[in-house]
């Protein structure tokens, strides 16, 4: 209610801030004016006139409100792509609990594996925002549900899914990463995909929360953990996979050792040796037995058959017929490790490896799309050339 005698509706309004693509919402409020209620001696008529336009009124301002709250949960989670396009990475991180992934490649069509790490997200974790982060990306790139990149527009169309361009300097604000990133000469790293990839998803977490994955990790149910390590074997922590809530010491700790260690000739030196070497400086780590998980400082440290099942000496049986695949019964996800992959084995249609009934399992739609249409499609093409 503006004021006596009027009513206020909130109408939704969207302009263009001319900086970096970014569109700014806000609301506008359209006043109706109506006669005050009063008593009329001169018939019941105009009293019932002035009742039944009440009445009207009040309807439409349960409606005004009823539609700004709609706006404003739709604002929290679109499931509609198209309005999906309107929130900033901001937006969708600050409502905590994110499944981050990121590509710090300048690759713009995301392999098979890729989409198959998303959408198997996705599904699992369907209460929560799934977000791609694409060094390639930028916000004059024009990629929509109808790109030409048919794994970009699969990921797009999912209710949960949010496409993202990856931008270091702003993502190192406010974070010991700073510094260091604007010393760094990207060209003379040796390591330069993996370092910036290991970094970006540090102050991510830090900032925002939520679960960091690898994109060769296959999600098969849900992690119960806030804090949490994956352990790749007993004593040695990964880093292709882990979880914290927002602004957790641990992790900025991780950060000033990341910058004060730094050696990026070192392979995984600020990846998984980083994040052993300082779990172990809180934590007397032991040799895992059975299936148990391990706790120290309220983190998490979690068995290799949470994720790693299959250790890295043995990622080819991925790609491999078994007599009788594994349930993976104690296991959160899996990690395919594609970083081993060197041959570039892939998922074939029909060729009944494990992988294969993985992702019928887990990421059906990019299993139909990506690979039994695209293997359709080049089957019939000679034909249809002749």
């Amino acid at each position: 209610v503006s004021s006596p005698g009027s009513w206020a509706l909130r109408e939704p309004i969207c302009h263009h801030d001319g900086k970096q693509a970014s569109w700014k919402c806000g609301f506008v409020r359209t006043i109706i004016q109506h006669p005050c209620p009063r008593h009329d001696p001169k018939g019941p008529g105009k009293a019932r006139m002035l009742k039944k336009i009440q009445i009207c009124l009040c309807f439409f301002f349960v409606s005004g409100i009823l539609y700004e709250i709609s706006l404003l949960s739709s604002c929290c989670f679109s499931y509609m792509p198209m309005s999906k396009h309107f929130l900033t990475p901001e937006q969708v991180l600050n409502l905590g609990k994110s499944i981050i992934f990121l590509e710090t490649t300048e690759r713009l069509e995301p392999s098979p594996l890729v989409s198959c790490s998303v959408e198997s997200a996705a599904r699992i974790y369907q209460d929560r925002p799934i977000i791609l982060f694409m060094k390639g990306l930028t916000n004059d790139t024009a990629l929509d549900l109808n790109s030409s990149y048919a794994a970009f527009s699969l990921l797009s169309s999912m209710k949960n899914v949010f496409i993202f361009p990856l931008q270091m300097e702003t993502v190192f604000q406010e974070t010991p990463l700073l510094q260091w990133y604007n010393q760094v000469v990207p060209e003379q790293e040796k390591n330069w995909v993996h370092v910036s990839s290991d970094a970006s998803r540090l102050a991510l977490i830090w900032k925002y929360g939520g679960i960091y994955m690898d994109t060769d990790v296959i999600s098969i149910r849900p992690i119960p953990e806030d804090s949490f390590l994956a352990a790749q074997k007993s004593q040695f922590s990964s880093n292709g996979i882990f979880g914290f809530p927002a602004h957790h010491k641990f992790i900025w700790d991780c950060m000033e050792n990341f910058v004060l260690k730094y050696n990026g000739n070192i392979w995984g030196n600020q990846g998984p040796f980083l994040m052993t070497r300082m779990l172990k400086a809180i934590c007397n780590l032991t040799d895992f037995k059975g299936t148990e998980d391990h706790s120290c400082q309220n983190i998490s440290f979690l068995n290799p058959q949470r994720f790693y099942p299959i250790p890295y000496p043995a990622w080819g049986r991925y790609y491999e017929v078994w007599d009788k695949s594994p349930n993976f019964n104690h296991s959160y996800a899996l990690h395919l490790w594609n970083f081993m992959n060197h041959n570039r084995k892939a998922v074939v249609a029909g060729s009944n490896t494990l992988a294969e009934k993985l992702y019928k399992a887990y990421c059906p739609t990019t299993y139909e799309d990506l690979i039994q249409n695209a293997e359709l499609r080049n089957f019939t093409l000679p034909e249809d050339t002749a």
